[in-house]
Order: structure tokens, then sequence, then C-alpha cells
């Protein structure tokens, strides 16, 4: 366990930011899922802009990689245009 005051808030910062992260991050994925089980050409198009938006934001904070936010952005927008 910690004994400094400094590693003690560390431990408190770094577990808000976890369970952000984990919050943004499942978020993310079920909109994306969402999106794929989409069969309706204007909601999947509605939708688009919002999820490539949070995957952007996850890469932006190195929650995940940018290729894989770029690569699932790609198939997505594949996936919108193929309806």
């Amino acid at each position: 366990m910690a004994n400094h005051k400094s590693a003690k808030k560390r431990i408190r910062q770094t577990e808000k930011r976890r369970l952000r992260n984990r919050y943004q991050h499942k978020t993310t994925r079920n909109a994306v899922k969402a999106l794929r089980n989409t069969s309706d050409k204007e909601a999947a198009e509605k939708l688009l802009p919002k999820v490539s938006s949070m995957l952007d934001k996850l890469a932006k904070k190195n929650i995940i990689h940018k290729n894989k936010a770029g690569n699932l952005k790609s198939s997505l927008t594949l996936h919108v245009n193929s309806l």
C-alpha cells in the first residue's frame, strides 16, 4: 500500500481514469455494434458521424490505437455505403 501522499493521490486518479476509460470504451463498442446491426440506410448515415467521433476521441486519449480506430471507421463506412 502507498505511504506517500502523492502516491495515494495517484492511486485515486488512476482508478477514476480507469473507470472513465472503461465506460467510454464500452459505450463506443455498443454504438459500433448498433451501427453494424442497422439495416436502415438513413439511420445508419445519421449514426456514422457520431460513432466516428467517438472512435476518434478514444484514439486521441490512447484508449484504443489510432490504426484500430481508422480500421473500424473504414469498415463501418463501407457497411453504411453498401446498405
